[in-house]
């Protein structure tokens, strides 16, 4: 049956009307995917340290940013080196890591911009009970690796170029320490496997104090120094220059930086961990300058 309204048109007409519309159909076909692409957020990839995993607190703040932003996030824990190196060849959009010199530098170069404080909390030495190196009561951290040393104690160190690992080999360098020797182990795994695997060794380790906090129920290590200044854990957020990489979502990863700071996220942070570990793990200092960090603001 000819369409009422085609219908009494001389058929030149209507055939050029019918080729009008079928014109019209297969143009709006061809765009709708395009335009529903546009308007989809692209993921974001963020890549981080272990030890936000590790404690926990990806699993709370992820899903909320996402929820609030309609992004999906697409975390990726490695050690901090490595994960300011994803971002440096544009394989992330943003950067939540926590090794201050080696971040200044990327942004020196231009490859990671914006550095933001997030939080932070502190490092510990944590061995075994019976403390065969006797640095418990130490009050330097540097002293307390050069006895580790002295007495050929086992420590297991990360291993990976992470924050901690940096923080650990600087800790040596000022005990005038150059580890090894079969007492020395690097585990090449993150802050967790580290744990256990110094548990299994009845050895030494360096541990951030949120992944500690959150082992502590599985391993037998108790703490023995703590509070030294250098041993201080700052976390920073980094946006990813979109020069990097023809695949940078900038706008991803600046909502998830600004999410970071924003008022909510950081009440948030600040009881992260009381109800399960009697204690925040973190302690958030969005705003501040590294100058006034550590005092349990």
């Amino acid at each position: 049956m000819p369409s009422p309204v085609l219908a009494g048109l001389p058929w030149c007409y209507a055939f050029r009307m019918l080729a009008r519309l079928l014109g019209v159909v297969a143009a709006l076909a061809l765009t709708a995917p395009a335009l529903s692409l546009a308007v989809a957020p692209r993921a974001v990839i963020l890549s981080t340290t272990t030890s936000t995993q590790d404690s926990g607190l990806l699993d709370v703040l992820v899903p909320m940013f996402e929820k609030r932003s309609g992004y999906t996030v697409k975390p990726i824990a490695v050690g901090t080196g490595q994960a300011l190196a994803l971002a440096a060849r544009g394989e992330a959009d943003v950067v939540l890591a926590h090794a201050p010199g080696l971040e200044k530098k990327y942004v020196a170069e231009g490859r990671l911009l914006n550095r933001r404080l997030v939080m932070y909390n502190d490092f510990v030495l944590v061995g075994p009970p019976e403390d065969p190196a006797k640095i418990r009561g130490t009050k330097k951290a540097a002293d307390a690796m050069r006895a580790i040393a002295s007495s050929r104690s086992r420590f297991v160190s990360r291993g990976d170029n992470s924050g901690t690992h940096l923080l650990e080999q600087s800790l040596w360098k000022s005990a005038g320490v150059d580890p090894g020797d079969g007492w020395y182990i690097e585990a090449g795994q993150g802050m967790g496997p580290t744990l256990t695997l110094a548990d299994d060794r009845r050895a030494y380790t360096l541990t951030d104090r949120g992944t500690y906090l959150a082992f502590r129920n599985r391993i037998r290590l108790p703490v023995l120094l703590e509070g030294d200044k250098p041993l201080l854990n700052i976390y920073a957020v980094l946006e990813v220059n979109p020069a990097n990489g023809p695949r940078v979502n900038t706008a991803g990863g600046k909502a998830f930086a600004d999410f970071m700071l924003a008022p909510e996220t950081q009440a948030v942070v600040r009881t992260y961990g009381v109800e399960k570990h009697g204690q925040p793990l973190f302690v958030p200092i969005a705003g501040l300058k590294e100058e006034d960090v550590g005092g349990k603001e």
